[in-house]
This record gives structure tokens, C-alpha cells and sequence, in this order.
């Protein structure tokens, strides 16, 4: 069971590797562009949209080899979509305990807020 957890655990390094080197690459710009705290911000909205998108192409991915019955590639993309998910609830954590920390970012303005009038 270990050999084979190990074996679905290295078809997915890659994945991993390009996600690493995406959320280095945009802390690292926004950080420099804005603040530490904006480039957490934006690392997480941005990777909450990209696992959640990477997720759901993995599903349809892993129902489509089902229906062709080719069943190495429906265990690759399963893989893959089971490591998205686990990594948006790990991004949805990141989130809390940023939100926790900095209360400030809890409220944004918006469209249809007014803004106080300076006397």
C-alpha cells in the first residue's frame, strides 16, 4: 500500500514543482510591487481560482477516461484532482488564518458603498 501511495504521490511532482514556482513568482513581484500582505492576498485569490479550476478540469478529465474505459489515465487525473482539492483546503486555511491576523482586509470597498464625507 506505502509503494503505491508512493508511485500516485511521484505522477504528480510536476504539478506540484509549477505550482511552487507560479505562487514564488507572484509573491515575490507583488511583494515588490505592494506589500507582503497585499502579496498574500493576492497569492491566495489567485490559487483559489486556480485549483479550483484545475479541479474541476481533472474531474471532467477523470469522468471522461471512465467512459472510455481506459482506467490508468482516470487513476492519473483522479490523482491529480484529489492533490487540487487538498490544495484549495489547504489555500481556504491559508485564508483563515490570514483574515485572522490581519482584520483589516475583511471588508473591501465596494461598488455600492459610500464613502464618508470629509467635513
Amino acid at each position: 500500500m506505502p509503494a503505491m501511495l508512493a508511485a500516485r504521490l511521484s505522477r504528480i511532482i510536476p504539478l506540484l514543482a509549477v505550482l511552487a514556482i507560479i505562487a514564488i513568482i507572484i509573491y515575490v513581484f507583488v511583494s515588490w510591487r505592494s506589500t507582503p500582505a497585499r502579496a498574500k492576498e493576492v497569492l491566495i485569490e489567485v490559487f483559489t481560482v486556480l485549483n479550483a479550476g484545475l479541479s474541476a478540469f481533472f474531474l471532467l478529465a477523470t469522468l471522461y477516461a471512465w467512459l472510455e474505459g481506459n482506467a490508468f489515465v482516470a487513476d492519473f487525473f483522479l490523482t491529480c484532482m484529489v492533490t487540487t482539492l487538498v490544495l484549495l483546503g489547504i489555500t481556504w486555511l491559508c485564508r483563515r488564518s490570514f483574515l485572522k491576523k490581519n482584520p483589516s482586509y475583511r471588508w473591501r470597498l465596494t461598488d455600492n458603498a459610500k464613502t464618508k464625507k470629509r467635513r
